[in-house]
């Protein structure tokens, strides 16, 4: 009797565990299918922008830095060559760094000064509010109208103010964003996987989203804010750490619009070691977790539509799919033995395949119109193929690490701002072992995670010998995603 309670529990816990991720798989495609109204919402934009655009207003750059030897310089020799009226450009250094690179900002800083560039140094002693803090107390000396914010690893084109700015004609209009490009996309199989799973973000998710109407976010870089917009919305916030998105839905809360340009590109690094994109990973899962728990009760007692309060909490709750993956992964293994003790069968499950079927044509649509856009089609359909499995294994491989994040963020235990570390990786024989910035010892999330592919190979080994073979695809995508995300980690710890 108390195998079976244990048995329909676990296997119930299951069961609502896969629904979870179904129900956030068919809302990712509802965005699919707004997404070609985004598309052509976006250009009617572009083209009414540019054509009744008149004098140019004054735009502050605000570059926020924190220990970026690797790459300050060629930002900041990046950012001085926009194209833009020079008696309406102001560029602002923020520096918050405790190494070197605060030496070779202020040189750089001075030497184009001395060529005229409006370009300004701020070197904060303390990390008060981390970035937000630092884009925070910059607005205070910024002299424009509108705000454009890169972080250290972005290299704008030239013409990415003559391309943004004129959006802005439309006074709702509180911020523009364009689309993240990947210098490094091709570094390694890191960086392609990364790089697979932001083009959604930065076409179906984005673009979608405007094609519905729903709320937007600015990714925190690569993007532009109207000043007022800022300042209405009440600022920047440091108590998530991701202050871009809170802020992003405080403004639309009070009425301001973001349009997001995914025809225009914004180039930057990825992480290029297993524990920099770790890194990046936890601020980006805990500040979604922080920003549900402090925005969604804002949004449901709004004046939204359904179906906005909807997509605006599925966006907010994002990270915690994660978590559910996590439990899914780790009740797997009992449910394949405990399933005959409460005579129910896998057939029941197969429903459940509609989540695979409806975020592979998400991933496959993202990537064919970005990175794929100019291959033959029988060419992505085979790299699609290849790519999705060990994209969904690795992924996989990293749910432990963003549920920890996840469950620290909706506690709202705080924690620091960790940079990313970047390393000006641009070609395939750059590389990022320096000594600096990363890893030096093995954390017990690691250690766990090099447990738990044991756990599902022993998961493989027991099915095979008692003829339970159903989830044997499931449980090897699994060892090899908690093995391949346990064996990078300690390949790429610094051993300086």
């Amino acid at each position: 009797m108390i195998l079976k309670l244990i048995a329909y529990f676990v296997i119930g816990l299951y069961t609502l565990s896969l629904a979870y991720v179904t129900i956030y798989c068919i809302l990712q495609f509802h965005l699919l299918l707004k997404y070609g109204k985004g598309k052509r919402a976006g250009l009617k934009l572009r083209d009414d922008g540019m054509d009744i655009l008149g004098e140019l207003p004054s735009v502050t750059v605000q570059l926020p830095l924190y220990n970026e030897r690797f790459v300050v310089e060629r930002l900041i020799d990046n950012i001085v060559q926009l194209e833009y009226p020079a008696n309406k450009l102001q560029i602002q250094v923020l520096d918050d760094s405790t190494d070197d690179t605060s030496e070779v900002c202020l040189k750089l800083v001075e030497a184009y000064q001395a060529k005229g560039i409006n370009i300004i140094y701020t070197h904060r002693t303390h990390r008060e509010g981390y970035k937000a803090g630092a884009l925070r107390d910059g607005l205070a000396d910024a002299t424009g109208e509108f705000i454009a914010i890169f972080d250290a690893d972005f290299l704008p084109k030239t013409d990415f103010l003559l391309e943004t700015i004129p959006y802005f004609i439309d006074e709702k209009v509180g911020v523009v964003q364009t689309r993240w490009e990947h210098i490094n996309g091709d570094y390694s199989l890191i960086t392609k996987l990364q790089a697979f799973q932001l083009n959604v973000h930065f076409t179906i998710e984005q673009t979608g989203r405007q094609g519905g109407n729903y709320f937007l976010q600015f990714n925190g870089t690569g993007g532009v804010w109207r000043r007022k917009t800022i300042e209405d919305a009440g600022g920047w916030e440091a108590d998530t750490l991701t202050e871009d998105l809170d802020l992003s839905y405080r403004a639309q809360l009070k009425g301001w619009r973001i349009v997001y340009r995914q025809d225009i590109g914004s180039p930057a690094e990825l992480p290029a070691e297993m524990n920099g994109l770790k890194s990046q990973q936890y601020r980006w899962m805990k500040g979604g977790a922080e920003n549900a728990r402090k925005l969604i009760p804002y949004i449901l007692k709004s004046d939204l539509p359904l179906i906005h309060k909807i997509h605006a909490t599925s966006h907010l709750l994002s990270s915690s799919v994660f978590l559910v993956v996590f439990v899914l992964a780790v009740l797997s293994v009992p449910t394949l033995f405990l399933m005959s003790t409460v005579h129910i069968g896998f057939g029941i499950y197969w429903i459940f395949m509609i989540s695979l079927l409806t975020v592979g044509a998400v991933y496959f649509v993202a990537n064919r119109d970005t990175t794929w856009r100019d291959e033959p089609g029988f060419k992505t359909v085979v790299r699609f193929i290849i790519m999705f499995p060990i994209f969904l294994s690795l992924s996989m491989g990293l749910s432990l690490h963003n549920s920890i994040a996840v469950v620290q963020g909706f506690r709202g235990r705080k924690s620091p701002f960790v940079r990313t570390p970047k390393f000006n990786i641009q070609q395939l024989q750059d590389g990022f072992k320096k000594g600096f910035y990363q890893a030096t010892r093995i954390s017990s999330t690691t250690i766990i995670e090099g447990l738990l592919a044991l756990y599902f190979l022993s998961a493989i080994i027991l099915g095979l010998e008692l003829g339970k073979t159903s989830f044997i695809i499931y449980h090897a995508m699994l060892m090899i995603g908690f093995g391949s995300i346990f064996v990078y980690s300690i390949k790429h710890l610094s051993h300086r």
